[in-house]
């Protein structure tokens, strides 16, 4: 059976689909046989992406699908050496479900409180009331800003948390939405600062699968 990935949040807007998309690319540049289950049927957003991306021949080839529930995704995950499911805003149940059957649930988020508040209520709500196991939930700071004073305070905060922070962040950059709006990754931007610290994020997510697994 290979792994099963979960990124989830309660809002939308956070950073799911670019940080699905860039686990994907990664693991397929591998040689890993990849999917991504978009569960968000009514955007599709990285379904659309891999339209863009199969319009320009772009490798490695990574398979995205849209998927109206956990259960219909989960029944071909075993065809996989890693599933990806990139969760639907505000989908409660799909979230646990989501949570219950991932080896690693990553929990992307901005640097506000806005975002930073409900993002730790989400990780509490699937380890206290649903009994997911701590070691599994990993919170990701994406589209971050360009202030360092900010991006301390948001670690400062998650750090009282006993939730694992991955290293490194994804910021908001004009190179990472250019990519993504021509069917790469933010690991395949041609920018090397910025991809640099795209690819140093997902490998301290590689770093924290393996650990657990």
């Amino acid at each position: 059976m290979g792994y099963i990935v979960g990124v989830v949040s309660q809002k939308g807007g956070v950073g799911k689909s670019t940080l699905a998309r860039a686990i994907a690319t990664t693991y397929a540049s591998a040689g890993w046989n990849v999917k991504v289950a978009d569960l968000d049927i009514n955007q599709a957003s990285s379904f659309s992406w891999l339209q863009r991306r199969l319009a320009r021949d772009i490798e490695p080839v990574v398979a995205v699908e849209t998927f109206g529930t956990v259960s219909q995704a989960l029944k071909i995950a075993d065809a996989y050496d890693m599933m990806i499911m990139d969760g639907a805003p505000h989908a409660t149940r799909a979230t646990v479900e989501i949570g219950k059957q991932a080896n690693l649930v990553v929990l992307p988020t901005g640097l506000s409180l806005d975002d930073l508040e409900p993002t730790v209520l989400l990780a509490n709500a699937l380890t206290n009331e649903h009994g997911i196991p701590l070691e599994r939930i990993a919170i990701a700071l994406v589209k971050t800003g360009d202030s360092p004073r900010e991006l301390d305070e948001a670690r400062s905060y998650l750090s009282v948390t006993p939730y694992y922070v991955l290293s490194s962040q994804i910021p908001e950059k004009t190179a990472f939405r250019r990519a993504q709006d021509s069917g790469l990754s933010v690991v395949e931007s041609p920018y090397k600062g910025p991809r640099e610290q795209a690819d140093q994020l997902i490998q301290s997510l590689i770093d924290r699968l393996e650990a657990i697994s």
